[in-house]
C-alpha cells in the first residue's frame, strides 16, 4: 500500500514552530500575523439562526435546504452582479479548502492531466492537484500555458498571498481564452468582499462572463467576511453542468455541509451591516501595520485587497521571519507560497486591536 502523503508537500506550518517559540518568548507574549484566521465575535445575528437550528437530528442534504439555495442565488446575483442564477447554479460546500484539495479528484482527473495555479498561491492548489496524481503547473499569465491537457484553470483574486486583483478586462480575456480551449475555470473569490484600493470583480459578472456560466466557476467562503472560518461555510457557483456532476459525487461521498451552519449562512447571506462592521475593523488594522512596517523600512507590495500585507526588506524571507520573531511577532514566509515569495513575507492583519497595537510598537 503505497502512502497518498508521499505525493504531497511537506506541512509548510511545521517549518514555523522555531520561529513560534522565539515569538512566544517575548515579553508581552507573542503577536501572531502569520495566519489569516479571523479572531473577531461571530455576528449575533449569525449564532441566534445557529443555535435556533440546533435541534436538527435528521441527515442535512448535500445540496441544501432551499432558504439555503436561495440564500446563495440571491447573493449572487445582489453581490456579484450575476444574472438569471438558479438553484442550479449554486452548491455548498465544507469550507472552501475541502473543495479546493479534493476538486480535481471529484472533476475525475489524474495521471496526464493538466492543473495550473498562479506562481504565489494558496498552496492547497498544487496539493489538490498531487493527491488525484494530476501535474500541477503554475503561470505568470495563464493565457502563456500550453492549453493541452489543461484540465483545470485556477485563479485567485484577490490573491493569497499577495492582495493582488485582476481588473474586469483582465478576468474577461482569460474567460475568452480558456473557453476558446475547452479549459475549466475555477475563480476563488474568497477575499472579495475585502478590497481596499481595489474593487475586485467576479467571473460571473455580466462584463466578464457576457451572461453565461458556461466553463466557469467561482468559489466563496464566509469564513473571512463574517467570521464563520470554524463554521465550515463555503459554496461554488457558476456553471449548472459542472456543479451538477459534483452534486453527484458529493452525495455519494456524504459532504454535507450541516444542518445548523446551513441555517447560520442564511442568516450571514442576508445582512450586509455586519460585513460592514468587520470591514472597518480590518480596515484600521491594516493602516497601522503598514504605516508600521514602512516606517520600519519595509516595502509592501500590491496588497490592494484581503487580510494581508506582503512585505519585504530586500532579503531572504526566512531572515525577515527570524528577526520579526526576535520581536514577538509572527509572519509567515512568502516562500510558503511559492519560490517567488522567497524575498517577502506575508503579515496577516486578523489579530486583536491589542495585539496589533503591541506590533506597531514593536516596530516603532
Amino acid at each position: 500500500m503505497s502512502a497518498v502523503s508521499s505525493r504531497l508537500p511537506v506541512f509548510p506550518w511545521d517549518k514555523l514552530e522555531p520561529y513560534k517559540k522565539t515569538a512566544l518568548a517575548h515579553p508581552d507574549g507573542i503577536v501572531d500575523l502569520s495566519v489569516g484566521t479571523p479572531v473577531d465575535p461571530v455576528p449575533a445575528l449569525i449564532q441566534e439562526a445557529l443555535v435556533a437550528a440546533a435541534d436538527s437530528p435528521g441527515y442535512p442534504t448535500v445540496w441544501g435546504t432551499k432558504e439555503l439555495r436561495d440564500a446563495l442565488t440571491g447573493w449572487c446575483e445582489r453581490r456579484l452582479g450575476a444574472v438569471g442564477f438558479a438553484h442550479e447554479n449554486v452548491l455548498p460546500v465544507v469550507g472552501s479548502k475541502e473543495l479546493v484539495a479534493w476538486l480535481p479528484t471529484q472533476l475525475g482527473l489524474g495521471a496526464g492531466d493538466v492543473v495550473a495555479y498562479p506562481r504565489l498561491a494558496y498552496p492547497t492548489y498544487e496539493v489538490g492537484a498531487r493527491l488525484c496524481g494530476a501535474t500541477p503547473v503554475v503561470y505568470d499569465d495563464p493565457t502563456s500555458l500550453d492549453p493541452a491537457g489543461l484540465k483545470l484553470l485556477w485563479l485567485n483574486s484577490p490573491s493569497n498571498p499577495t492582495g493582488e486583483v485582476l481588473g474586469k478586462d483582465e478576468l474577461t480575456r482569460i474567460v475568452a481564452w480558456a473557453r476558446e480551449h475547452g479549459v475549466l475555470v475555477f475563480s476563488d473569490e474568497c477575499y472579495l468582499e475585502l478590497g481596499w484600493e481595489a474593487d475586485p470583480v467576479s467571473v460571473l459578472h455580466p462584463d466578464v462572463c457576457g451572461g453565461s456560466y458556461e466553463g466557469i466557476v467561482a468559489v466563496h467562503s464566509l469564513s473571512k467576511r463574517s467570521n464563520l472560518a470554524g463554521y465550515r461555510a463555503a459554496f461554488v457557483a457558476g456553471d449548472a453542468a459542472v456543479l451538477g456532476e459534483l452534486l453527484q459525487i458529493r452525495k455519494h461521498g456524504g459532504m454535507m455541509t450541516a444542518a445548523p451552519v446551513q441555517a447560520a449562512t442564511v442568516a450571514a447571506l442576508g445582512d450586509d451591516a455586519h460585513v460592514a462592521e468587520q470591514r472597518e475593523r480590518y480596515a484600521a488594522r491594516r493602516a497601522a501595520l503598514r504605516a508600521a512596517l514602512e516606517a520600519h523600512g519595509f516595502r509592501v507590495e500590491h496588497s490592494e485587497a484581503s487580510l494581508y500585507l506582503w512585505a519585504t526588506r530586500d532579503e531572504p524571507c526566512w531572515e525577515t521571519v527570524a528577526y520579526l520573531a526576535e520581536k514577538g511577532v509572527l509572519v509567515a514566509p512568502g516562500d510558503f507560497y511559492g519560490e517567488a515569495g522567497e524575498r517577502f513575507v506575508r503579515v496577516a492583519f486578523t489579530a486583536t486591536d491589542e495585539r496589533v497595537e503591541a506590533a506597531v510598537k514593536r516596530l516603532g
